[in-house]
Formats: C-alpha cells, sequence, structure tokens
C-alpha cells in the first residue's frame, strides 16, 4: 500500500523542490523558491513537500495567517503542482493527505488559486473534480486576456492597424534590455503614482535581482523615439505562456502607436512560437468589476477571456473524498 507524507518545507529542501518544479505540468517559475523568497519577509511560509513513500510527488507554495493557509499570497497563481506522470487517483491522495496535515496544523481554511489552464505543459484539472467534492466555494473569478498563438484572431479592421502605421511613419524602434532602469523611473513609476497613486509591486530592486535569477524568464522591451523612451513591457515568460506583466506608455501613446508597434513585434516575431501571449487582467475590486476600457484595448489585439479562479475549501472536509473512487 503507498503510503503519502507530508513535509513542511524548510531550505534542506530547497533543491529538490526546484527540480521537481522543472518535471512539473502544471508549475511555473514563480513557484521557485528563488522567485518565492524575494519576498519572503512579508510573508510567514507554509509550504510544504507530499512523498509517496520516498518519493516526491507534488510541492504546495503557501503561506499562512492565523487559521488560515493561502496558496502563497505573493504569486499570481499556483495551487498543488504535480509531475506530469500524476494519476488522478495520486493526486486524490495527495491533496486528502495535505488537508489533514493542514487541519492537524490548525489551519481550518485553505485560500487555493490553482495555476490557470494556459500554463499548463499537460491536462491538469484533476483539482477542479476534487475541490467539487470538497464542497469548495468559489470566492473569486479573474478574467485574463489571451491570444491562441497557433488560431489568431483577424484585426486588419482594428485600431490597431491604424497604429502600426503611425509607430512606422513615427520611426519606432522596439529593443529588448537588459536594464530595468529607464522604463521603471521614466515611464512605469510615473504612470502609476499618476493615474493610480501606487507603485509597481515589484520594485526596480525587485525586478533587477529577479531577472539576474530568470534570465530566460523576465525579459524587458522598450519602445524609443529618437533614443528617448516612449513605452514598455516587462514579460514573464514560461514554457507556454508570454505573459505581460507590466505595460505602461508616455502620454503620446495615442499619437505616436507605441504600444501598437510593441506588441505587434512582440506577438508576431519574439514569441509567434509560444502557445498563449497573455496580457493578464481587467478586473478590479477583487474581481468584481472589469475595467471596459482596459478589457476593449487587450481584446483589440485579438486576445480573449480565460478565467481564474480562488477557492476557499475547509481543511475538515478531506473526508469527503472518501467515497471518490469506487
Amino acid at each position: 500500500m503507498k503510503v503519502f507524507s507530508v513535509k513542511k518545507y524548510g531550505p534542506e529542501y530547497k533543491s529538490q523542490w526546484n527540480d521537481f518544479l522543472k518535471h512539473s505540468k502544471n508549475g511555473t517559475f514563480l513557484c521557485h523558491r528563488d522567485f518565492m523568497e524575494y519576498h519572503q519577509d512579508r510573508f510567514e511560509d507554509a509550504s510544504f513537500l507530499i512523498f509517496q513513500d520516498e518519493k516526491l510527488v507534488a510541492i504546495f507554495p503557501a503561506n499562512r495567517k492565523n487559521e488560515l493557509i493561502y496558496s502563497h499570497q505573493g504569486l499570481t497563481y499556483g495551487g498543488l503542482i504535480v509531475g506530469k506522470e500524476a494519476s488522478f487517483k495520486m493526486v486524490l491522495n495527495t491533496f486528502k493527505s495535505l488537508l489533514e496535515t493542514c487541519e492537524s496544523f490548525g489551519m481550518h481554511e485553505m485560500i487555493i488559486k490553482p495555476t490557470p489552464r494556459i500554463y499548463h505543459t499537460h491536462p491538469s484539472d484533476e483539482m477542479d473534480y476534487l475541490l467539487f467534492k470538497l464542497q469548495a466555494e468559489l470566492i473569486r473569478r479573474d478574467l485574463t486576456l489571451a491570444i491562441n498563438t497557433a488560431q489568431p484572431i483577424d484585426i486588419s479592421a482594428s485600431n490597431r492597424k491604424r497604429g502600426l502605421k503611425k509607430a512606422q511613419k513615427n520611426n519606432l524602434l522596439v529593443k529588448e534590455e537588459s536594464d530595468f532602469n529607464l522604463f521603471w523611473n521614466q515611464i512605469l513609476i510615473p504612470n502609476l503614482k499618476a493615474q493610480h497613486g501606487v507603485e509597481p509591486v515589484h520594485t526596480l530592486e525587485d525586478i533587477t535581482k529577479l531577472q539576474s535569477n530568470f534570465p530566460n524568464n523576465i525579459r524587458q522591451f522598450n519602445v524609443y523615439k529618437d533614443n528617448t523612451i516612449v513605452a514598455g513591457t516587462t514579460v514573464f515568460e514560461t514554457e507556454t505562456v508570454a505573459h505581460a506583466q507590466y505595460i505602461s506608455a508616455n502620454n503620446n501613446k495615442q499619437e505616436l502607436g507605441s504600444l501598437d508597434i510593441l506588441f505587434h513585434e512582440l506577438i508576431h516575431e519574439v514569441y509567434k512560437d509560444k502557445a498563449f501571449f497573455d496580457f493578464g487582467i481587467s478586473n478590479e475590486n477583487q474581481g468584481k468589476q472589469i475595467n471596459s476600457g482596459l478589457q476593449s484595448w487587450k481584446e483589440s489585439f485579438g486576445a480573449r477571456s480565460i478565467s481564474h479562479d480562488f477557492y476557499s475549501v475547509f481543511t475538515k472536509n478531506h473526508s469527503f473524498l472518501n467515497d471518490v473512487l469506487i
């Protein structure tokens, strides 16, 4: 009989965690310990590793607040990360063991945000069924907008084509950069402060350090007019998706067409072989409202909506999984 054991993450498991992540079917570099630990001072880590006998079969990036365990709040997504060979039965037993352990540690409720499907390298919907059986409550649903690059929507009649012509007329140049300073200090921070009164989630120091650890996953693209930066985007790249983490431009973006040429080049050249190009969410107020202007702008590139769900489940409900297999 297979024996499942759950162990709390500690530094001694770092290499084992990261090696497992490389071969998972629903994990990305966001769950790498070097990514998670850049903001470790902001969260009480409550990550777990689940073993079948002596073999590591799942990891769960998480943090704790009192009696709540969160699918890590410092990450856009996560949930239970499993290997490519994981069967339904294995995932069931793995998650059941995790819930039992969380309950024994005094964590009575779990907030979980599974990795969206477009980031999976192989089908990985076992958790959707298990959350249904556990009577999990859907507490939030965001909509991220993505382009299926294999079957793009024709946008020949859209404003994007007109914007691209403006950019070409203005001789704009798109360049990949290794330095984030210009974009952060001249474009992104001033725009966020002026429009929303906030600063980027990642400081310049944060993003520089992260990029040094993940040079193949975090890339910066800027747009220039006469050697002056006018727009840019920071891309988080996974095996299946190129995700625009930050997008910003100066006040002349409409006249210049700066974002049009930027995303035309990224979608049709740089990332043409990725399965999806993800523009991110347009949700506000904890997902309950959608910024219609932002949504329409992303859709004008041919992007369409994909749901990203957040669930709450009581850890004591692990017993609901006892009768699943017959």
